[in-house]
């Protein structure tokens, strides 16, 4: 028996519960996988609450996209994992059938890559989603450059601190955006090479302040609604607007001067291509080695824990990942 986490009903942190399942064997090509560490993401509450692209399948829809564990037992033609392998998560099917939140998991073994960089489970749970939306989005889509400029939104959010980091990695220049000057010194130890804080003046003052008033080569926003017209300005002529997030859910206008590109990203459509999962594992492995990726723990919360875990989500008062640990 396993433990799962699942919900029968829209709503907030509190629908969710804990139920024991039975997993059954791995069949040809799945995977059994103990479960050490779950990473949580905003996709994860706004599925849980009805705000995401897909809705759940209800009563007991499960959820979550990324775990780091342990390889238990192989179904017949697994090939490329053994027992006792170290791995991550890489969903890319929808979360009510194949969610991640639980102690053990039966997967297809496609759905999962061994841990880059020797990790531990929590800082492993931390990686996946976060750094491959960054990864994705502004390197095989944005196509970013040594010297580009990238403007980050929700910049303390766990793919916005993925994002300046691999942004520094490869030699361009992340200005974090954030509401409060109360994170500006932590953005910056985590090497966004300007922060600016909405709470301190206008926004695109402050860019063209930064830019000389060229504005940014890629704007990479994770919050799109009204305010997707004012900030598509902060892009610098010919330049790229990344829209990969709705934190504001109302409708977007886009923007009257169309002297940019925008693109809207939808990461689990570009990392399920194997080619592509090949280059963000390298990506991060060799991230990892060398200190330029460095997942940001923000606060651990156990299993029995992940109503309060989902709450501290959407309280964004963390910088960095929220991780849910696994005992057994």
């Amino acid at each position: 028996m396993a433990k799962q986490v699942v919900f029968d009903e829209i709503g907030g942190p509190e629908v969710l519960r804990i139920e024991q399942v039975e997993l059954g064997e791995p069949g040809p090509g799945e995977v059994l996988l103990r479960v050490d560490a779950l990473g949580l993401n905003r996709a994860e509450a706004l599925f849980r609450s009805g705000g995401y692209y897909y809705q759940p399948n209800l009563p007991g829809s499960r959820l979550g996209y990324e775990a780091a564990g342990e390889v238990v037992a192989l179904g017949a033609g697994v090939t490329d994992f053994a027992v006792g392998d170290q791995v991550l998560t890489t969903i890319t099917s929808e979360m009510s059938a194949n969610g991640t939140y639980g102690d053990a998991l039966r997967l297809p073994a496609g759905d999962l890559i061994h841990r880059p960089g020797g990790t531990d489970p929590v800082t492993g749970a931390a990686l996946w989603l976060s750094y491959s939306t960054a990864y994705g989005a502004l390197v095989e889509k944005g196509e970013l450059r040594p010297g580009d400029t990238v403007l980050i939104t929700a910049a303390s959010s766990s793919v916005g601190v993925a994002a300046i980091q691999t942004a520094r990695h490869l030699g361009a220049i992340p200005i974090a955006v954030t509401r409060s000057a109360a994170k500006r010194e932590r953005l910056e130890q985590l090497g966004a090479a300007h922060v600016i804080a909405l709470d301190e003046g206008d926004l695109l003052k402050q860019v063209a302040e930064i830019t000389d008033g060229r504005g940014a080569q890629i704007v990479f926003d994770a919050v799109s609604g009204p305010g997707l017209a004012d900030i598509a300005q902060a892009v610098a002529p010919g330049g790229l607007l990344i829209v990969y997030g709705w934190l504001d859910p109302r409708p977007a206008p886009l923007p009257l001067n169309w002297t940019l590109r925008i693109l809207g990203y939808g990461n689990l459509q570009v990392t399920g291509d194997p080619a592509v999962r090949s280059r963000v594992w390298h990506f991060l492995d060799a991230g990892l080695r060398a200190g330029t990726v460095a997942p940001v723990i923000d606060r651990t919360f156990d299993l029995e824990e992940i109503a309060e875990a989902h709450r501290h989500l959407e309280s964004n008062s963390q910088i960095g990942k929220i991780v849910v640990t696994v005992d057994h």
